[in-house]
């Protein structure tokens, strides 16, 4: 097992895990997700509600998955069946998270990468740029061009493999140290420009302002549902990243402190994004739209809207996106390739991390090709179990139905059936003054919080209309 440590390696510093850790937490779900439905779930409200599951879920799980990791020294499978046995399949089942998660989110990050090659070429006159073309009209060109968006999703799943094989220290942590700091330096710019915008107050307040009439009757269950998807897909929770980053850290690192300060800098990023793109969209005269459209329709036509430097705030913004995106590739792709390294090294062999991630990446890109081709819902592709698109059916698996259970799972293992088996490894760096908080949270609070996500989760993706 040394040898696969080995391997697998390790982080040279504890700024280069945290940065690690916050880039696979920060990516598209918080550039488009969370200001939307920030705004459609009352404002400040919804807000709170975040924060209040950030703390009380997102903290107490975030510590179970970093300790679980650097105690097992595993990745997620290996560190479930150290702790339980019975748990195990709770590890295969955070391994199996990041297939569904890369189908989509390199498509994605496809989209991405056109955009900010396109703003780019609009800064130098090309013609591979938007060229002043209606921003819908362009964006639905693109994703139903057929070989040309299958293309781009597949460049920004080799530059995930590239990165990821490059290892640890070499790869993953040289590449985030440098992106993560580029990217809050660049979403500080966009800020400034956003809501110094004539009539950037209305988007403000569409953020900020508290209406908790969304909480009447059932309507909470509604807004805690959508919050507590956000917090599972942002802060990556249940995917394996989080255990598997936890096994690269040393063991004298302060797991408590690491633990508060990734969903501080998630929810902070996610803040600023709102503030990048949302009064610059109500001072352009248009209205907020959930998902892509919101990114690569309103916002292209916000950059549009702003002349000559239009370009260049677009570039800065989808190069920032780009940074998020691929930084979350990264971490999901590490759940599996880690995972898969462990599983050959217990068979005495000894596990080549290039041939595992691009096997992996074989796997993800053959769901990328199916989103890809299903163009959101506007392709030929037959629409899966009712859903409207194949992003829809792949995010279903992974953020409506595995991180919510694999979530639950966790907290029921460390709060009810082993409440002190992290402690000796969070002692190693602090006193862990939290632990009545934690082990309070995981017994008491996660368990049904999740159950009723979960639930919300369902109702959300089939419009069941249990709430309503």
């Amino acid at each position: 097992m040394e040898n696969n440590n080995q391997e697998r390696g390790k982080f040279n510093s504890n700024f280069g895990f945290l940065m690690a850790s916050v880039g696979s937490a920060v990516g598209l779900g918080n550039l488009w997700g969370f200001p939307y439905k920030m705004g459609n779930g009352g404002g400040f409200a919804f807000l709170l509600l975040y924060i209040f599951l950030a703390v009380f879920i997102g903290y107490a799980c975030m510590i179970g998955e970093f300790s679980l990791g650097r105690k097992g020294q595993l990745s997620a499978i290996g560190s479930y069946e150290k702790c339980d046995k019975r748990f195990t399949f709770n590890g295969w089942l955070a391994v199996l998270v990041p297939f569904f998660l890369l189908s989509f989110y390199c498509t994605l990050g496809g989209y991405v990468t056109k955009y900010m090659i396109a703003n780019l070429g609009d800064i130098f006159g090309a013609s591979w740029g938007v060229n002043g073309m209606n921003s819908e009209e362009y964006f639905n060109g693109f994703i139903g061009s057929g070989a040309p968006a299958v293309i781009y999703g597949i460049i920004f799943l080799i530059l995930t493999v590239l990165i990821v094989m490059g290892g640890v220290s070499g790869g993953i942590e040289k590449f985030s140290v440098i992106a993560m700091p580029a990217l809050f330096v660049l979403l500080v710019i966009v800020v400034i420009r956003s809501v110094t915008l004539p009539g950037a107050s209305e988007g403000l307040a569409f953020m900020f302002k508290p209406d908790f009439s969304v909480f009447k009757g059932t309507g909470w269950i509604k807004v805690l549902a959508s919050a507590g998807g956000q917090i599972f897909f942002s802060l990556s929770l249940a995917s394996g990243c989080m255990i598997v980053y936890g096994s690269y850290l040393d063991k004298k690192e302060n797991l408590e402190k690491n633990a508060i300060l990734v969903p501080i800098c998630d929810t902070t990023v996610a803040l600023l994004a709102g503030l990048a793109t949302l009064p610059a969209t109500f001072a352009m005269g248009m209205q907020p739209a959930a998902g892509p459209g919101m990114l690569f329709v309103t916002l292209q036509s916000v950059f549009g809207a702003m002349g000559g430097a239009g370009p260049i705030f677009g570039f800065a913004f989808y190069l920032l996106v780009f940074f998020a995106a691929l930084t979350s590739s990264i971490g999901m792709m590490e759940g599996a390739v880690s995972a898969f390294m462990d599983r050959a090294a217990e068979k005495g062999k000894k596990p080549s991390r290039t041939a595992i991630s691009w096997i992996i990446a074989g796997v993800a890109g053959i769901g990328s090709l199916i989103v890809s081709i299903d163009a959101l819902g506007s392709g030929p592709l037959p629409k899966p179990f009712g859903l409207g698109t194949w992003l829809d059916a792949f995010d279903l698996f992974a953020e409506g139905f595995m991180m919510p259970i694999g979530c639950l799972i966790m907290a029921l293992m460390l709060g009810w059936f082993h409440p002190d088996y992290i402690d000796d490894e969070v002692r190693l760096g602090s006193s862990y003054k939290t632990k009545g908080f934690v082990n309070f949270c995981l017994k008491w609070i996660a368990p049904p919080f999740l159950v009723f996500i979960f639930i919300g989760q369902m109702d959300g993706f089939f419009s069941l209309g249990l709430f309503s």
